[in-house]
Parts: C-alpha cells; structure tokens; sequence
C-alpha cells in the first residue's frame, strides 16, 4: 500500500507538472512580449523626441536667413537669402556622401571616421535615420555662420565651394574628435580619456560655434573690408542693415531652434538616473538645460543693452540681438552641467566678450557684417573656458556614465584638469580651422573666384547677379537711378530722406 501510495503521488506530481509547464511558459512569453513593447516604446519616444529637436535646430535656417537678410543692406538681401538656401541644399548632400561618415562612421581611430558613406549599411543599433537628421542640422548651422562674415562682397561661387567643403569635411572631422565615442579628445569614449575627462563640449560652443565663425573670420580677413566701410582716415563707418524687423524676427526664431540645439543634444529622453519611479532622469535634465539656455542668452541681452547704451548713448535693438545670440552660443558648451544661477554669469561675461571683440574688430579694420567671428568665435571660446569653470560634479556624473571620478568644474572643486582639455579644444579648433579654410579662401581669392568687382558691388549683388532686386519699390529721385531694372521697378532709399536744417549741406540717410 505504501508502495502503491508513493507511485500515486509520483503520476499526480508528474501530471502536475505536464499541466504547470505550458502555463509557465505562456506566462513567461507574456512578460517578455511586454518587456519588447516597452522597450519599443522607448525607441519610439526617444527617436521622436530627436526628431522634433532636429526640426528645430532646422528652423534655426529660417532663423539665421532673416538675421542676414536684415543685417545687409537692401541690395543685397536676395543674394544673402540665397546663400541660406544653398547652406541647407549643398550641406545636405556632402554631409550625406562624406560628412556623416567622417564625424561618426565607427569603429575607426581617434582622427576620422570611416564607415557610412552615403549611409551604406545604416542605420546600425547605435544610429537611426533621426540622428543623422539631427547632425546634419547641426553641421548647417556651422556653415550659416560663416556665411554671414563674407556677406555683401562674395562670389557665388566661393559660397557654393566653401560651404560643400565645410559641412563634407571640416567640420565632421572636428565633430569626431569631440561628439564620437572613437574620437581622441571625446568625453564618450570607454578608456584613455583626455586628461581623465575628454573635453565637455555638450551641444557645441567649439563644434559648431568657434568652427564657423573662425572659418568666417579667415573669409573675411583675406577678402577685406566692404567699400566704404573704413574712411580714408581708417574711422569706422557703419554700414548698416536694411531692417531691424528682420533681425528681431531671426533673433526669435534662432532662440526657439536653440531649445532644440541644446536640449536635443541629449539625444534621448526617456532614461532614468536613480531608482525606477523616481522622478529624477533625463526629462528633468533636458528640462534644467532649456532653463540655462534661457538665462544665458537672456543675462547676455540686458548686459549688452546696458553696456552699448553707456558706450553709445544708444538703445539698440542690433547690438540687443547680438548680445542674446552670444550669450546663447555661450553657453552651449556646458548648458547640461551647470546650475542655473552660473549660466547667467556665463551669459554676462559673454556680452562683454562679443563688446570686447568688436571694439578690437574696428580698430583692427576687421570688417564682419553679422558679427560672426566675435560672436560664435569669441563667445563660443568662452563658452568652453565657462564650462571647465563651472561644471557640477553631480550633472557631470549623471549625463556622462562609466567615468564615475572624471574631472568637473575648477571652481566648483572639481580640479583643474577639465580647464586643461577645453584650452586644448580651443586651441586644435583654431588651428584646423586656420589650416583647412584659410588656405581655400586664399586658393579661391588668388583664383578671382572669391571677391566680386568693385562695381558690382557698388551696384549690389541682387541686381548684378540676381537679376533684380528683392523689393519692388520705387526711388523718389530718378536721378540717382537713372535706369530702371529689367523687372521694371527702380530702388528706394530703405530709410527716409533727412530734411536739411537751414545753411546745412543736403544729407541723405540712405542705406541701401
């Protein structure tokens, strides 16, 4: 009976488990059916959130167009417009072919990139279509900003070669070493980081910033001031744009591509940094960064306001405008790792740094219609010196994984070592820049490709090279235009005429 009893339990557990194996592993597939829907849900999210920042940093276009447009005088705007255009349209297939592949085509070595060309065998589990997107607005923007130091005396031509080799090269190169995983000076890489901490430089002070506008200032160096920019005497004569409407616009629409500049370059947004729960991830930092940004850019605007009103005696809206870009530019390096109360101190310093660069740009004979070069140059630069000052230990740690002893802000206690990195930066990006643009723009000067003759710039480009103006207006005196365009319409003064006082010599406040 025993016997038998033993051999009953022995079928029934035996049954048991015949009946429990196939609910174990249904259950089982449940969870990993729910776990994959989660995980794709991540994706999605992450990979929608990339590309609304892409569209914004995109919109940024539109931005620097109205910004140069408003910046030049009249007749000049269609050519200033299209060179915006082709920014966009030639940077998009050179950064399809070459660019994108230099910058992140790993696994490679510390200098180069060198798989993806023309996107062959993408995306890959690191890299979907939304990111290369997302670069590839970025390495336009590099290109706008040189764009608008050659303003108003530039060939087509040199626009179309420059702009081509930029975003196909120059500056991908640049973005490997600091943004890729593989490049020698990134903050990203697994081991052998640069001074223990790779250089911070989150969503481009350096990069984009000081690429562009010292590409910028070597275009305007070798091709010279604007005619009648500097008088004979060597004094400064303001040549000033056509419209502070466009500019104020432009300046709005670059401040609203700039939350996807800098919170975008998180990438993702659905990534935890403590315990499942907690309300403490990626979302409250993108949220942190639109916030610094924000002081920055809004500290730099009221330190210039001020400042240029004591130096001028003036409220100008430009120099207001300048001032928010530079500060904005500013703090793009460091925006994820700072409080927000050092991003107002970066955004004052940056106001009299762009001050600073043009008063030195004057008395140099410096001749930069947009400011460029001090702005995205000269506050891009600080931008890196801020974040190796500034930096906090506990953002540091959370958007920059694996390294938990790196290196952090010098005056947060974090040592010197970051400083060390970023004058690094600074220092390799001036001189690639300097050695790769300053030798095309003096091929394209001694080739007549890059400066346009004195006449037609007398004329303006809409006009001699266009095939009319951007405005259909009329001029009150036809004496000065004797002529009208083959569209049938004549130029007018953009400003009204100035009334002479009595006994005083007729003065005309044309800007065109």
């Amino acid at each position: 009976m025993a016997a038998w009893g033993s051999t009953s339990r022995q079928k029934a557990g035996a049954a048991a488990g015949n009946l429990t194996s196939p609910a174990a592993t249904y259950i089982c597939s449940q969870f990993a059916t729910i776990s994959n829907q989660i995980t794709d849900a991540t994706f999605a999210v992450d990979s929608t959130y990339l590309l609304f920042s892409a569209y914004l940093v995109f919109a940024m276009q539109l931005g620097f167009a109205m910004l140069c447009a408003g910046s030049v005088r009249a007749k000049n705007t269609m050519n200033i417009m299209l060179t915006n255009v082709l920014d966009a349209a030639a940077g998009a297939i050179f950064y399809y072919l070459f660019g994108f592949a230099f910058a992140f085509g790993g696994p490679s070595n510390g200098f180069i990139g060198k798989h993806f060309f023309a996107l062959k065998s993408f995306p890959t589990p690191n890299f979907d279509y939304s990111y290369f997107l997302y670069q590839w607005a970025f390495a336009i923007a590099a290109a706008g900003i040189t764009s608008g130091s050659i303003a108003e005396r530039t060939q087509f031509v040199a626009y179309l070669v420059y702009s081509s080799f930029l975003t196909g090269f120059v500056y991908p190169i640049v973005s490997h070493w600091f943004w890729s995983s593989d490049g020698w000076a990134s903050a990203s890489k697994t081991d052998n980081l640069l001074f223990g901490t790779g250089v911070i430089d989150f969503a481009g002070s350096g990069v984009v910033h000081m690429v562009g506008g010292i590409a910028g200032l070597w275009g305007a160096l070798i091709e010279g001031p604007r005619i009648g920019r500097f008088d004979h005497s060597g004094r400064s004569v303001a040549l000033r744009g056509h419209s502070a409407s466009l500019v104020v616009l432009g300046t709005f629409l670059l401040w609203f591509g700039w939350y996807g500049f800098n919170p975008g370059s998180f990438t993702k947004i659905l990534l935890t940094y403590g315990p499942s729960g907690s309300s403490n991830g990626q979302w409250s930092a993108v949220g942190r960064t639109a916030v610094t940004t924000t002081l920055a850019g809004c500290a730099a605007a009221l330190t210039t306001l001020f400042g240029k009103r004591i130096l001028s005696g003036h409220w100008n809206v430009t120099d207001v405008c300048n001032g928010l870009l530079g500060g904005f530019a500013a703090i793009t390096a460091g925006c994820s790792v700072v409080e927000p109360w050092a991003a107002i101190v970066c955004g004052v310093v940056a106001a009299g740094v762009l001050i600073g660069f043009n008063k030195l740009a004057e008395k140099l004979k410096y001749d930069d219609p947009l400011e460029a070069a001090q702005l995205h140059g000269g506050c891009g630069a600080w931008g890196i010196i801020f974040t190796a000052l500034f930096a906090e230990k506990k953002y540091v740690n959370q958007v920059y994984t694996g390294h938990p002893d790196r290196p952090y802000g010098l005056f947060r206690g974090g040592g010197g070592k970051l400083l060390g990195a970023h004058i690094i930066q600074i220092l390799v990006i001036i001189g690639w820049v300097s050695c790769t643009m300053g030798p095309l723009f003096y091929a394209l000067h001694k080739l007549n490709l890059l400066r346009i003759s004195a006449e037609d710039e007398m004329a303006g480009m809409d006009m001699t090279r266009h095939g009319g103006f951007a405005y259909v207006y009329h001029d009150e005196d036809s004496s000065t235009h004797p002529t009208s365009s083959p569209a049938g319409f004549m130029l007018k003064s953009a400003a009204t005429r100035v009334e002479p006082a009595a006994g005083s010599a007729p003065v005309s406040a044309d800007r065109v």
